[in-house]
């Protein structure tokens, strides 16, 4: 019969443990009948008294004992090299074939052109993001973050007005300003200046709307204590913040896709998974970033 293949490891296992089982079972119950019969109410009492009611002294029995030590070592040993770990599982075939595939896909778009990868992101948008964030990237009607705003000047104004709940940091949410800095930050222009000064000095992009209020936004960064927390080089401080120096890049896409993001009306969860491959998270950036959205 198929299910008793002792050519299959699982089986000989199963076997084998039915087999250790029944010869403890009868060796422990043989044990245990021959002293019904022949135990006598004598041995060393403890020193507990109840009315007069006492108890004896009892070591755990050896053949409970062995049996407790011999599973102890089987159960780790099974679960750790034995089947588990060490063999097929409709999981493990699942993420192999992932891997798989990603890799072939990585191979396959490697020298991919910036329209195709743009096209590609809006392709991944519409699948993954737009239920949330709108097909349209505006977070329709504050539904979502407007990722029409990221990696711009926009994107920094709205994190100064209304702070930011992201996921993984150790420093953990950002509060808006005008509660951490009462007055610095509070005008359009000093926000405009902030945000020019990280764009223009602090981002890899290098690049910004507000060329004259740069300069400004540089005292503004630290007279707001942004410093404190994303450091004055802006690169978060190994970890303990987000880094500005991505802010614009498809690294940063790529970093909160892979850290989740806590928004104010719910959490988007992680893509850390196998679930978008690195050439992916690249594309919906260049989506995100495009001026066609």
């Amino acid at each position: 019969m198929e299910w008793f293949n002792l050519g299959d490891s699982v089986n000989q296992l199963g076997l084998l443990g039915a087999v250790a089982i029944l010869a403890l079972t009868i060796f422990i119950v043989g044990g245990y009948i021959k002293k019904m019969k022949d135990s006598k109410a004598e041995g060393e009492l403890t020193s507990e008294d109840w009315d007069g009611i006492k108890e004896f002294k009892n070591d755990i029995p050896i053949g409970w004992g062995a049996t407790y030590l011999v599973l102890l070592i089987w159960g780790l040993w099974y679960w750790f090299v034995g089947y588990p770990l060490n063999t097929y599982s409709q999981i493990g075939e699942y993420n192999d074939e992932v891997r798989a595939y990603n890799a072939k896909f990585e191979a396959q778009w490697q020298n991919i052109d910036a329209q195709t990868l743009t096209k590609m992101g809006q392709n991944l948008f519409l699948v993954q993001c737009s239920q949330c964030h709108g097909i349209t990237t505006e977070g329709m009607n504050g539904t979502a973050a407007n990722l029409a705003e990221w990696g711009r000047e926009e994107g920094i104004i709205a994190t100064i007005k209304n702070g930011s709940k992201g996921l993984g940091y150790m420093l953990g949410d950002m509060l808006p300003l005008s509660e951490v800095a009462p007055g610095v930050v509070d005008s359009e222009e000093a926000q405009k200046a902030v945000a020019a000064y990280v764009m223009a000095e602090i981002s890899e992009v290098k690049n910004t709307k507000y060329p004259d209020l740069v300069a400004k936004g540089k005292e503004l960064y630290s007279a707001a204590t942004c410093n404190a927390c994303h450091g004055e080089d802006g690169a978060g401080m190994g970890g303990m913040a987000p880094d500005l120096t991505k802010y614009g890049t498809p690294a940063f896409v790529a970093e909160v896709l892979e850290k989740g993001k806590k928004g104010h009306i719910g959490i988007m969860p992680t893509f850390k998974t196998q679930m978008l491959t690195d050439k992916q998270k690249e594309a919906l950036a260049h989506f995100i970033y495009s001026e066609k959205n």
